[in-house]
């Protein structure tokens, strides 16, 4: 059944940042397109920041975050993509835009709005610590509501990416998966998609190194019994 699920999906990636996508959710893409189905990915915002205590790549432009983008959706051949602000005033401000501005976005405004994409599976982020990724988790299941199909096109599959960041989460907020992904022969293509934001791989200890990232991965893979998968949330699966 499992397998069943991604042959024709036009799957919708929300992720507030470029690098979101490919930290929570390369390896499905990459299955997903090879199980011949379509993959569409919004990152909200790019733009110039200082980054907090980090010495290499302390300063990394918007510019940068959007080539580093462009490579990793070529590396995942995925069939569309978009960068809706590249501007550093929005950067990391999401949470202070008005949340109806966000839905708009997601639902009509947006090039690959879910009113023109059509989506038939949405992976939005995980809940978090992070601002932006809350903003944008809540505007995107906004976005997703169940609806009739002739007033809106209705999503039978919406999930939330795992991320390495959120182990840290207080735990009303936790991210308890229950729908796995087998990525074990997707799961270079994935540490490949990473490897593009080289300005956000950090070295090997943090939450956000290759090896983490590859870690993560075969830990999530063992709670299920295979090499590699990635891991979700499911807020609607209709079949």
């Amino acid at each position: 059944m499992a397998e069943s699920l991604l042959k024709r999906q036009r799957c919708l990636v929300i992720a507030p940042h470029p690098d979101d996508e490919a930290y929570g959710c390369a390896g499905t893409m990459d299955k997903l397109k090879a199980e011949g189905s379509e993959v569409f990915v919004i990152a909200v915002s790019a733009g110039d920041v200082h980054h907090y205590n980090i010495e290499k790549y302390s300063f990394v432009t918007g510019q940068t975050r959007h080539e580093e983008f462009e490579a990793a959706m070529k590396t995942l051949q995925v069939d569309d993509y978009e960068l809706i602000y590249n501007d550093t005033e929005i950067h990391l401000k999401l949470d202070a835009m008005p949340l109806k501005e966000l839905i708009s976005l997601f639902e009509k405004d947006a090039r690959l709005s879910i009113d023109r994409i059509k989506p038939t599976m949405v992976i939005l982020p995980a809940v978090s610590y992070n601002q932006d990724h809350e903003a944008v988790f809540r505007a995107g299941f906004t976005a997703c509501r169940p609806s009739l199909p002739e007033v809106k096109s209705f999503q039978k599959i919406v999930l939330s990416c795992d991320n390495p960041a959120i182990s840290w989460s207080l735990e009303r907020e936790k991210f308890h998966p229950n729908f796995y992904v087998d990525i074990t022969d997707h799961l270079e293509t994935k540490l490949k998609a990473v490897s593009c934001y080289k300005s956000q791989v950090r070295s090997r200890l943090h939450h956000a190194s290759l090896e983490n990232i590859e870690w993560l991965a075969r830990v999530r893979g063992r709670e299920v019994s295979v090499e590699a998968a990635e891991a979700f949330m499911v807020h609607r699966l209709l079949v």
